[in-house]
């Protein structure tokens, strides 16, 4: 199914996973999606490969079992920096046998100072470039916060209008940790001509280091409440990683009250979390879901 379809009818609820490392049992991800699909999420996106990528080629086989295995519809992540025309077309071809009809789009991270090798300069190119030769569903990534290599607001949603206009037909958002940034984020974006569904990413921030890596490579805004949970129970593993699903829960139910189109939740591959803010929330996502239907 593609995912675009799912919005017309409810709220949707989904997740993110990613491979398991090189040196990593593969079984691990198998035993996160087993407890990940008991929450019967709306779909599952798997990232390609881990730290950079090197394992990519996993991501098609978890996607696949995610499908066959889970009976769960999944999504494929495919990063372009540093791809070629070929090695895209073999890629989605094998997405394609996989019978995988979903693929978010992205241009990936730049590497300091290497220079890109790959055809593709931007996300919008291969948005293009799986359109016209393909019939996947495409997904593409949104900034509420303004992309870092944005020179402001209006640039960024210039570029993802154009996203949009390239052939994207479902939206999910960086991670963000103050609802206010996304909310003026949506009514602009709908006022800038963006008018497919737009999917609110929340990351249950469970450790310190996490947030901090967060904020380097997206440049998230700290809002005084979370720096004051972060302050009191740093310290304490537990205490964080409670304080972080409280939070990530508090920012669902506002997200949901404001009829957000979706939540796409990155779980780190923490079936715990998971299960404990779906369960939070699930009755919140079932009475939006009914006034859709």
């Amino acid at each position: 199914m593609k995912t675009a379809e799912l919005f017309e009818h409810k709220t949707v609820f989904s997740l993110e996973v990613f491979p398991p490392k090189p040196d990593t049992d593969e079984s691990v991800i198998y035993d996160t999606l087993n407890e990940l699909s008991d929450i019967s999420p709306d779909f599952i996106s798997v990232t390609y490969g881990a730290g950079g990528g090197q394992n990519g080629c996993k991501t098609i086989q978890i996607a696949s079992d995610i499908k066959e295995r889970c009976g769960v519809e999944s999504v494929a992540h495919l990063p372009c920096i540093d791809l070629t025309k070929a090695q895209a077309v073999e890629i989605l071809d094998s997405l394609q046998a996989h019978g995988i009809e979903n693929v978010l789009a992205l241009r990936g991270d730049r590497r300091g100072d290497l220079s890109e090798t790959g055809d593709f300069r931007h996300a919008s190119d291969l948005i293009s470039f799986i359109k016209e030769r393909y019939d996947f569903n495409i997904i593409a990534a949104c900034y509420p916060e303004v992309h870092p290599e944005s020179v402001s607001s209006v640039d960024d949603l210039k570029w993802l209008r154009h996203k949009v206009d390239c052939g994207a037909d479902h939206l999910i958002t960086q991670l963000f940790l103050d609802n206010r940034y996304f909310m003026d984020f949506s009514e602009k974006a709908r006022i800038a001509g963006v008018d497919i569904p737009i999917e609110a990413g929340i990351m249950p921030v469970t450790n310190k280091r996490q947030i901090e890596r967060m904020v380097k490579l997206c440049g998230v805004q700290l809002p005084k409440k979370f720096v004051r949970v972060l302050e009191k129970y740093e310290h304490n593993e537990t205490a964080l990683r409670d304080a972080g699903i409280a939070y990530a829960i508090d920012q669902i139910t506002d997200l949901i009250a404001e009829g957000v189109d979706g939540i796409h939740l990155y779980t780190m591959n923490n079936p715990y979390v998971a299960k404990k803010i779906f369960s939070a929330v699930e009755s919140l996502i079932s009475v939006s879901s009914c006034a859709l239907a």
